[in-house]
């Protein structure tokens, strides 16, 4: 089974085939440029976005959209992470947020899923803190600067 992947992100995609490969999905990397809408509520980011995607692409397709849900900041950014760490980066954001009296949040990601008659919404959540500086790779942006409970 071959199915589309929007991702701007070669990494993701490459981390998805590893996982899916062994049950037999090829997964194909679409790096396409989607309008995002900005809101905080990242499932209305999620089903506008693979609505888009679908339309563009015409094959099953899935997306992924991450939101970091600071507890100190009442949940910002949410569904406006990535702009949010466009303008920040790895280094700004910890040293902007990683020294706060309170450092937790959730790392929330909902991936869709469009096989032409359903979309179909999955959601998974972590919780963690954020690290007073980064560490390892930054090829999964936020990565970096997460520090997962447990």
């Amino acid at each position: 089974m071959e199915i589309r992947f929007v991702t701007k992100n070669p990494h993701k995609a490459k981390e998805v085939e590893a996982i899916l490969g062994d049950i037999g999905v090829s997964i194909v990397d679409v790096s396409l440029k989607i309008h995002e809408i900005q809101t905080e509520d990242i499932q209305d980011i999620v089903r506008d976005k693979i609505l888009k995607a679908f339309k563009m692409i015409g094959r099953p397709v899935f997306i992924e959209h991450t939101g970091l849900y600071i507890n100190s900041l009442q949940g910002f950014p949410g569904g406006l992470t990535q702009v949010f760490w466009d303008k920040l980066g790895a280094d700004n954001f910890s040293k902007l947020l990683g020294n706060l009296e309170n450092t937790e949040l959730s790392a929330k990601t909902v991936i869709a899923f469009c096989d032409s008659k359903k979309i179909h919404v999955f959601e998974g959540e972590v919780e963690g803190n954020i690290s007073k500086e980064p560490r390892g790779s930054r090829d999964f942006q936020w990565d970096c600067v997460f520090i997962p409970k447990g």
